[in-house]
């Protein structure tokens, strides 16, 4: 085992403030600028370029300092916010292995609170293991090339341009459905996906020997728990009573679905362990999205906006 700063040089980021940066569309003619965000890589916006000082280079690694450690390996050029670390590593290291790194980073941050205890001063000492300790599974793949990983399917990313947008209820678009309660006493073991009210890994908590309750090619929303969270769910599935099932009035695609689930997201905020999301006030929400000539969501649109980001081809 090693500590961090045997396997690392860290430094403390450039500590810019976002609200002094100017925010880019193109990204070919701006900067990555990495906050303390746990999505996206951290990375908050496209910036503008500052004449006077170098982005950091990419291969390196971001820590976000506060509870999260969200840790990711920064792919482009990049500047950084305040209370964001970065490490350099002082070996060679394939990206695989800077990955491994990030999760073990993360693994930590039970040590901390996002409000209370930070890693400003003992990020150095966390302990890791050595490179020698790298599980082999790890690097047995082939690297590859980090241009290909993030290719998008299309070339051209449709403009957003949310003032055009028009509001529709989550009834109008979905039959919204309840999950079933499933105690961990009445599970068994087998190959149905479990969808519990949590904030990753899809959903999936369990793979249980009950038959699936829902169908495929479906969102669910948790309404408890990490509520407003959304999965696109291609696969028959059981989900808890915490969790609903929106079944689409329309041709759902993955690509669509993860448009939506986005879309979803941003309606939590309204909702918390107090005021529940449950399927009387999901039902009439609304949520704002793109619209065609006649007035009716633009799936096509959606579905080519989703392909244009970076990664799109290794969602199927």
């Amino acid at each position: 085992m090693k500590i961090l700063s045997e396997l690392f040089e860290i430094t403390y980021g450039n500590q810019f403030d976002f609200n002094k940066m100017k925010v880019l569309e193109n990204e070919k003619e701006g900067v990555n600028f990495v906050g303390r965000s746990s999505q996206n890589h951290g990375v908050t916006a496209n910036v503008k370029r500052l004449e006077e000082i170098e982005p950091f280079e990419a291969g390196l690694i971001t820590v976000a300092l506060g509870g999260t450690l969200s840790s990711f390996v920064q792919e482009k050029p990049f500047y950084t916010a305040q209370n964001v670390a970065v490490l350099k590593p002082l070996q060679d290291m394939i990206f695989e292995e800077k990955v491994f790194y990030c999760i073990c980073i993360r693994h930590n941050r039970f040590r901390y609170s996002a409000f209370g205890r930070e890693a400003n001063r003992t990020l150095k000492d966390l302990v890791v293991p050595s490179m020698n300790e790298i599980p082999e599974w790890v690097t047995i793949t082939p690297h590859r090339d980090l241009f290909e990983l993030r290719k998008p399917m299309i070339s051209k990313r449709p403009r957003l341009d949310t003032s055009e947008w028009s509001w529709f209820e989550l009834s109008e678009l979905f039959d919204v459905k309840k999950g079933k309660r499933l105690t961990k006493a009445n599970m068994t073991e087998g190959d149905t996906l479990f969808i519990g009210a949590v904030d990753k890994n899809n959903g999936v908590t369990a793979k249980v020997g009950q038959e699936p309750i829902h169908k495929a090619n479906t969102i669910t929303v948790n309404y408890n728990g990490s509520v407003g969270e959304a999965f696109y769910q291609p696969e028959p599935y059981w989900c808890s009573d915490d969790v609903n099932a929106l079944y689409p009035k329309f041709e759902l695609n993955p690509y669509i679905a993860l448009f939506l689930n986005t879309v979803i997201r941003q309606e939590k905020y309204r909702y918390n362990y107090g005021r529940k999301w449950h399927l009387q006030r999901m039902k009439p929400t609304k949520i704002k999205l793109p619209v065609d000539g006649k007035g009716i969501p633009d799936w096509d649109y959606m579905e080519r906006f989703i392909k244009s980001l970076d990664l799109s081809g290794n969602i199927l």
